[in-house]
């Protein structure tokens, strides 16, 4: 009877370690909860005790670093400044690349209800900078006794839309890490993107820099990490095509793996049994 008493604290214990070490990553935010990639999101993701901060920037006009994950005002939940929505037809030609910051702010990124998440408070709100967020996040985990928070970021580029909707990739990573250089992120930042290019000059280039290739294809990871060219840290790939192989092979060469995006608690439940080392999550309140 000792013995399974004593067997059982031992199973409890670390089925706590595994819970406590897995990073809960808060996918813009808590895009299922509250307006996504705005400052507001990011704090309630903090009040849901999720590590890290999972966002997405684009570049403006005039050279700031906005936190948006679309590089142009998508009409399913932004209105323009004067309160009307957006087209369909017309959302890919309300390019922020073309907008300077003060103008993209104009625009209203949290009233209208989203389609695909029923659950987000809504209320006005706008795009920030990611100077900003950072400065908002820091001061409100700060004063409501939080742990300083983990930030993913990706880099919202591809090949074709170079000069179009955003700059190259060595303008775009200059940009991005001057800001988180100025913010003093050190190890508490990743960088991500599904563009090889950003990643591969952070590499060179800042090389203590924690970075994350995110993936969405049948791909093998030996054919991934090929395109790649190296071995990153953190592996981060789409939840569906995670299996058990899939996260042995990612340890096996010593890189964390942390899939997104995993919506639903029985997702979540799965996506913790099969190992994996984080989970990019809508819903927060999930964990």
């Amino acid at each position: 009877m000792h013995k399974l008493g004593l067997l059982g604290l031992l199973l409890c214990s670390h089925m706590l370690v595994a819970q406590h070490s897995l990073d809960r990553q808060g996918h813009r935010g808590a895009r299922g909860l509250m307006p996504e990639n705005t400052i507001p999101a990011m704090k309630k993701a903090l009040d849901l005790g999720v590590q890290t901060l999972e966002l997405d920037v684009v570049i403006s006009k005039d050279k700031q670093v906005v936190v948006s994950h679309d590089t142009y005002m998508a009409s399913d939940f932004i209105l323009k400044p004067d309160g009307t929505p957006i087209l369909a037809s017309e959302q890919k030609d309300i390019n922020l690349y073309q907008l300077t910051y003060a103008e993209i702010k104009k625009f209203d990124v949290g009233s209208k209800p989203h389609p695909q998440f029923p659950q987000q408070q809504k209320f006005t709100t706008y795009k920030p900078l990611l100077a900003v967020l950072i400065d908002s996040v820091e001061t409100y985990a700060k004063a409501k006794g939080l742990p300083q928070p983990q930030y993913n970021i990706e880099i919202k580029s591809t090949p074709a839309s170079d000069n179009k909707y955003h700059p190259e990739p060595k303008e775009f990573v200059d940009l991005v890490m001057k800001i988180c250089q100025q913010k003093k992120l050190g190890k508490r930042l990743t960088i991500q993107s599904f563009d090889v290019r950003p990643l591969q000059l952070i590499h060179n280039q800042f090389p203590d820099v924690t970075l994350s290739y995110l993936t969405a294809n049948p791909k093998t990871l030996a054919e991934n990490l090929a395109v790649l060219g190296f071995v990153p840290p953190v592996y981060s790939p789409y939840y569906k095509t995670v299996t058990g192989d899939l996260v042995k092979a990612c340890h096996n060469q010593q890189m964390r793996i942390v899939p997104w995006t995993v919506n639903t608690k029985a997702e979540i439940d799965e996506m913790v049994k099969l190992g994996v080392d984080g989970i990019i999550s809508d819903y927060p309140n999930l964990f």
